[in-house]
């Protein structure tokens, strides 16, 4: 019989080492097993219901698998420029991580200080991956950063040709997402 350790760690597998406080309670492993695995050096709390196991590698992803994990919605995408950066689509370098959750979600929890939290109903169309982690497609974060207005535009222009190129856009999205900047220029 598995030890509630043990079934942590096959959802750690999968979260890049962490686990929740939600997800544990699934399997019927109360909090307070967290927190005594915590104190045993097993697991290292992150932030607001969010553990990670000590012995998990390190990788680039841990930063934005916590800030998904941390909203405490299993809908959580990464978003605008976050994923601009992480989709490689252009050279921005944003200094906190932006994530969308559904609108009137609430996310009430500490610990988000680098954390940017968007709403928007996105349709599973506009979701992808990133390294096992929900993001939102090429064209969504292009749309959304255009829409945000706080991108400057080489940036979103290099993206929409970096998508173009790659094949990471259609050649309707590029038109329209050309388009949609205009506008917003012309405002």
């Amino acid at each position: 019989m598995a030890t509630a350790q043990q079934h942590l760690w096959e959802i750690a597998l999968d979260h890049h080492g962490f686990v929740t406080t939600d997800e544990a309670r699934v399997l019927g492993i109360a909090a307070h097993t967290l927190r005594f695995l915590a104190r045993r050096g097993t697991l290292r709390h992150e932030a607001h219901g969010v553990y990670r196991f000590e012995r998990f590698p390190a990788s680039k992803a841990d930063d934005y698998m916590q800030a998904v994990l941390w909203t405490g919605r299993a809908d959580t995408a990464l978003s605008h420029e976050t994923a601009l950066d992480l989709l490689e689509l252009a050279d921005v370098n944003p200094d906190r991580i932006h994530v969308t959750v559904p609108d009137g979600a609430r996310v009430r929890r500490q610990g988000g200080e680098r954390i940017v939290v968007h709403q928007e109903d996105l349709r599973p169309e506009r979701l992808g991956w990133w390294e096992g982690i929900r993001c939102v497609t090429s064209a969504t974060a292009i749309r959304q950063v255009i829409d945000d207005g706080s991108t400057q535009v080489h940036l979103i222009r290099q993206a929409i040709e970096v998508g173009s190129a790659r094949g990471a856009l259609t050649v309707e999205e590029g038109v329209h997402l050309t388009s949609r900047m205009e506008a917003r220029l012309a405002r």
